[in-house]
């Protein structure tokens, strides 16, 4: 079963990341729709790995914030946390500079766990990492 995501404004979605890795890295998220969200990330010393190319661990963090973030807005928030159990990211292409963007998609969203898919790509368009995470729905307590 697939839940379409309910539109927020991007604002209120960036003002999540205030106070987090995301702000440490650069993350932004920067397109919302009924069936995707998207982010960019910059490729720089934050996320370099000692050989001066985007580091796997960073490509990890992109993809499971668009897709934790995508998760949350296909349920109550205010029942609701999405919370990741698994990710795995296969890393195709090194990357030195620029930015790159990260498009996460639904494949599962059930009342307990959901999976999605995230591509990330190079400004140029070159995949650069694919990666699958799966998410705990979780409810809040008391709630």
């Amino acid at each position: 079963m697939k839940a379409k995501l309910r539109i927020e404004p991007l604002e209120e979605l960036n003002k999540m990341t205030k106070n987090t890795m995301l702000e440490v890295l650069g993350i932004q998220i920067t397109g919302i729709g009924e069936d995707y969200l998207e982010g960019t990330m910059p490729v720089d010393k934050r996320t370099h790995q000692v050989y001066g190319i985007m580091h796997g661990g960073a490509s990890a963090v992109l993809a499971e914030t668009l897709g934790s973030l995508g998760g949350v807005l296909t349920v109550d928030p205010a029942r609701f946390r999405c919370v990741g159990v698994e990710i795995n990211a296969n890393h195709l292409k090194a990357v030195r500079s620029g930015i790159v963007k990260g498009v996460a998609r639904p494949i599962h969203t059930g009342r307990s766990t959901q999976v999605w898919n995230i591509e990330i790509k190079t400004e140029a368009g070159e995949l650069v990492c694919v990666s699958r995470l799966t998410l705990a729905v979780v409810p809040i307590e008391g709630k």
